[in-house]
């Protein structure tokens, strides 16, 4: 094991769930790990990993005393038109359908990655899409959105991050996780589309450790919280996930420990996120994490550090690269719950054995150098 290696690996061995960790209600319950009853069982359908089409992750928060719902979308990776229309049609379906919501959504949160090389034909693409959601929409920038002109696009179309609100006894909190990565591009003499190539790469070398909150964003986060009430509910929408995951890939943020340190006073908080393009659930201390489909494709779970509370999802059909992909509708209840449905386009399981899920053995994982970095 590496030096570097190492530093990651150390963090890994801290308790998922630590004291203080959300009450009984923010676990998953039973029938999220339920799928194919009839065909398996609820306990076979548990050890497989299968997921059904609707997902529900039930979560209880401070009493907001008003039902609300919004929606999750991220990860189109949009090409232009006469590239792409595949990555398109998804997106169009995902936003008719957050649209055609009955009651409707208060809001849609779009995290991140809506183009795939930050070209500003993609970004317009993408704006020209959500015209279709007619509510109030928000958003969080992810890296293929900003490496091409450094988020200028982006933050004129979209608006830039960090912001937050509230919203019916609930602050929402949006923060940039993307857009601190070292300078690998200025001494290699690198133009805009070299960069966004290797910053496009999910395990590229160059950009490294590229996934952080920053030292500015910490001390904003710390003075947005310092007077909101330790005990009422608190989302925070970022597009890679609060905590270590799996660092080769960016599937976490360097500085996790001090968010979870700003965080850690607080009981009720959900970090929705996107990037990992799959089904992921997770708790450190009173935090609790969603990850998210995406519209695009399923990325494959980490070879390693894949959290316990997570249910793999299978691919169920291996030669369809647009299974296992999707949005996310979460509606918070006057009764202090709020629940989150995957809404999977997926039709027939077709795969059941454990290691389909990539995450139990890791014998269909095997690590190496991109083909890139080898040359």
């Amino acid at each position: 094991m590496s030096e570097q290696q190492g530093r990651w690996r150390k963090p890994a061995s801290l308790p998922l769930v630590a004291e203080g960790r959300p009450d009984a209600g923010t676990c998953i319950t039973r029938r999220t790990f339920l799928h194919k009853s009839l065909l398996y069982g609820a306990a076979g359908a548990a050890s497989y990993g299968l997921f059904p089409l609707l997902n529900t992750i039930d979560l209880a928060f401070a009493q907001t005393g008003q039902a609300f719902r919004f929606a999750w979308v991220s990860d189109t990776h949009l090409y232009p038109r006469d590239v792409n229309t595949r990555f398109v049609e998804k997106a169009v379906r995902a936003f008719q359908e957050v649209q055609a919501m009955d009651p409707p959504a208060d809001f849609l949160i779009f995290g991140g990655d809506l183009a795939q090389l930050g070209d500003p034909v993609e970004l317009q693409l993408g704006a020209e899409l959500l015209k279709e959601v007619k509510i109030r929409k928000v958003f969080i920038p992810g890296e293929h959105d900003w490496y091409l002109d450094m988020g200028a696009t982006w933050n004129k179309m979209f608006g830039a991050s960090p912001w937050t609100f509230d919203h019916k006894g609930v602050r929402f909190i949006g923060l940039d996780t993307i857009s601190r990565a070292p300078d690998f591009w200025t001494p290699r003499k690198m133009s805009a589309k070299e960069r966004m190539g290797h910053m496009a790469t999910l395990d590229g070398t160059l950009g490294g450790a590229w996934a952080a909150v920053g030292e500015e964003q910490l001390r904003w986060l710390d003075g947005t919280l310092a007077r909101w009430p330790k005990d009422r509910p608190v989302v925070v929408f970022t597009h890679n996930p609060l905590y270590e995951y799996y660092p080769p890939w960016n599937f976490w943020v360097r500085d996790w420990l001090p968010v979870q340190e700003i965080l850690k006073p607080f009981a009720n908080v959900t970090n929705i996120h996107g990037h990992t393009h799959q089904v992921l659930y997770n708790e450190i201390g009173s935090m609790r994490s969603i990850g998210m489909l995406a519209t695009s494709w399923p990325w494959p779970y980490g070879p390693e550090g894949v959290p316990a509370l997570t249910r793999p999802m299978v691919r169920a059909d291996p030669g369809d690269h647009f299974d296992g992909v999707g949005w996310g509708e979460l509606s918070v209840s006057a009764a202090a719950r709020v629940d989150n449905e995957y809404r999977m386009w997926r039709k027939t399981v077709y795969a059941a054995a454990p290691e389909d899920s990539g995450t139990d053995d890791n014998r269909n994982q095997v690590l190496s150098p991109r083909i890139a970095d080898r040359i």
